[in-house]
Parts: C-alpha cells; structure tokens; sequence
C-alpha cells in the first residue's frame, strides 16, 4: 500500500477567532505611533510658523486693529457657532494673551511636553484665532482646523517627544525610588500635570460662563469630558492601577484608533474630492491649468522660476495632468504599499513646488504634515534615529541607541499625572 499523497492543508481559523483577533489589535494598543508623532510635529510646526511670521501683523489679522472687525465677527459667530474666546472681550491686552498662549501651545506640542493637556490648549488657540477672521485662510487652514481637533484624541506622545523621554526615565529609575520609599524617603511627585489639570480647570468654567458667545455646546462638553476623564486618570493609576487602568487603556486606544482612521479618511477625501472636481473643469482637461496661476503676480514669489516654468508647454501639460492623475489615483493605492509610496513622496513633491512657485508655504506644510500620516513606519524609525544620532553629534554625547527608543514605541503606560 502506497503512502499518502495528499498534500496536508492548513485549517482554517474559526471566525470567532478572527473577530477576537482583530478586537485585540485594536484594543490592546495605540496603533500608528511614529505616524500621529510625526503628524504633531507637522501641524504644531505648520501653526508655530504661522504664528511667528504674521506676528508683526497679528492685529490687523485677528486683532482690533483687522478690517474684520471685532462686531463683524461677534455677529457671524453669532450665526455660525464657531468657536473663538476671542469674542469674550474686544481689549487688546486679552488678544495679546490669546496669541501668545496659542505660540506657546504650539512651541509645546512640538515637543510633546504634557501633550494631553497642551493639545487642548493648542486646539482652542488654532480655533480662536481662525474663527476669529474666517476669510484669512489659503486652504490649509482648514486642514489644521480639523487636524487640532483629531490630534486631542490621539496619544500623539508616544515616541518623540518629552513625555516619552520622562516615561522611560520612570522606568529606569523604577527600581531606585523603591529603594527610596524603603529608606523612608518618597519619590519626587510630578506637580505640573495636577497644576495644569486645576488651571484648565479654570479656563473650562469660563468657557462655560461665556458659552452664548463661544460657539456650539458640543465643544464644551468635549473639552469637560476630557479634563474630568484626565483627572479620572489620574485617580485610577494611583488608587487602582489593576482593571481599571486596563479598562481605561482600552477606551484610549480605541479613540486612539478611530481618530487615525478618520486623519486618514480625511486625507483620501481630500484628494479624491480636488481631483475629481480638477477633471471636470476644461483648463484641467486641456492641460492648461496650471499655466494661469504661474503668470499671476499674487502667486509668483519667483518670477523668473514661474515665467521659466510656464514657457514650457509641455512641462505645464505633464504637471497638469500628472497633479490629477495622483490626486484621483492615491485613495486607491493605499492597499498596495509599493504604489502609496510613490505617489506618497509625488504629492509631497508637489506640494513642495507649491510652497516655492506659489508662494503658499503654510498650504503646503499643512498638507505634507496630513500626507505624513501614511509614511511608512520603518522609514519614520530610521529617520528618528538619524535625527537621534544627529542631535547627539551636536550636544557631544554618546548616543544611546535604538533600545529605548523601541521601548518607548511600545510603552502603554503614559505619564500617570493629571494631564500629562
């Protein structure tokens, strides 16, 4: 009798099973952490920049001083909801704080110091200011808009920034304030998250006071839902760090989770909807499209480049058509990683030329710091180590490797402070 022939066929994993699997990736973890790390950096640069470069000109932009003035903008608010503390008072020393406070949000998020409580801050600084003079935007402004509200709901301060670096300093230093507390001495308790919980705290009872003026009530239940679920946080990891800190792990990464979806879903729409609007306009069809903005004194920072660039037919053809092609097909490709790559860096290209021909920098950091969010994650590893062995040539430091770095990629332990 002959041995058996049939080749030997994996079985199948019984659906429950898959389900289970697919609850725990998503459950278990804060998906895409280098990915909402380098879409913070992005963003709070994209504001920061802003910021900076329009101080000389902050109040004929969002101040008293502005053609939009400060009753225009109490009556479209009135009508449109919008959030803005700016219309709690027309002085100018109010508008000064305001301003300040959102540079000094932005310059924080960019580091990723207490990213949970400055994130909130940095969100209610970009929607003041925007809100504030609704007609000063160049597009990307509304790509900052909605990303200030997705990046409060994210653990974007996992890797590469300050909280991450005092997590793992916790750690390491873990076993020694065991020792400390043996010997009678406490550890040091961190004061600053409970002192940011208490100021925000304040600055949520005036949102309240002010709510007929500030905009539509879901903003403010959303800002208290998280300053009582920061402090509630805080309560767990100190008086119950069993089930219910797991349990509250699980409610963060899953928001976690769903706010990446949505940046993502929001990038695809973007394209999609611009690209499908560019094919059905006759410029776009005919190849000229981009002809007129180069020949346009408001767009032309670089004359010489945009009359150098607009004299070539054909090169004016390939970017018109090469612009829609990759803003229609990129949605499609995010599934096959080859393809999303490449059409990943051509449109951050692309946006770079706008930035530089155009002369719309901020547009263009914008939506590089919204592509960013697809980049692939052994890419953003190696760079953050580059950037890593890079800042520590220039300190004169021994560089201390991808170890802890990796470890904490995987913390899921933040912070145990009221905010941070």
């Amino acid at each position: 009798m002959s041995g058996p022939t049939a080749t030997r066929t994996r079985p199948r994993e019984p659906f429950d099973r898959r389900i289970a699997r697919a609850v725990q990736a998503v459950t278990g973890r804060a998906l895409g952490p280098h990915q909402t790390a380098i879409v913070r950096i992005g963003f709070s640069l994209t504001w920061l920049v802003f910021l900076l470069r329009e101080l000389p000109h902050r109040h004929e932009m969002y101040g008293p001083d502005g053609p939009w003035s400060w009753e225009l903008a109490r009556r479209l608010t009135a009508d449109n909801r919008a959030f803005t503390v700016l219309m709690w008072s027309d002085g100018r020393v109010w508008f000064e704080v305001v301003y300040g406070l959102a540079v000094l949000s932005a310059a924080l998020l960019l580091v990723g110091w207490h990213t949970r409580a400055v994130s909130v801050v940095f969100m209610a600084g970009v929607l003041s200011l925007q809100n504030r003079s609704v007609f000063l935007g160049d597009g990307g402004d509304n790509v900052l808009h909605l990303a200030a509200i997705y990046l409060v709901l994210t653990r974007c301060g996992q890797v590469w920034s300050l909280d991450a670096r005092r997590a793992a300093r916790r750690s390491e230093t873990r076993a020694v304030s065991r020792a400390a507390v043996k010997a009678g001495r406490g550890p040091r308790e961190d004061i600053v998250g409970p002192l940011l919980w208490t100021v925000l705290g304040g600055f949520l009872l005036a949102t309240t006071w002010f709510s007929d003026v500030t905009g539509e009530w879901w903003l403010p239940v959303l800002l208290w839902v998280l300053w009582l679920g920061h402090g509630l946080w805080w309560l767990v990891c100190r008086l119950a760090p069993g089930e219910p800190r797991t349990l509250l792990d699980v409610l963060a990464n899953l928001t976690h989770n769903a706010a990446l979806v949505v940046i993502m879903a929001e990038v695809c729409l973007i394209y999609a909807t611009a690209g499908w609007y560019k094919i059905q306009g006759s410029r776009w069809q005919d190849g000229t499209a981009l002809y007129y903005p180069l020949h346009l004194d408001y767009f032309s920072p670089w004359p010489a480049l945009s009359e150098l660039l607009g004299a070539s037919g054909i090169m004016v053809l390939l970017l018109t058509y090469g612009t829609v092609i990759v803003q229609i097909a990129f949605p499609f490709t995010l599934f096959h990683r080859k393809a999303k790559n490449v059409l990943l860096v051509a449109m951050m290209l692309e946006h770079a030329g706008i930035a530089l021909l155009l002369g719309l920098p901020v547009f263009s950091l914008a939506m590089i710091s919204a592509d960013a969010v697809f980049l692939p994650t052994a890419f953003l590893v190696a760079l953050g180590a580059r950037v890593a062995r890079g800042r520590d040539r220039v300190l004169g430091r021994p560089s201390a490797g991808a170890l802890p770095e990796q470890r904490r990629a995987g913390e899921e332990h933040g912070p145990r402070t009221l905010v941070g």
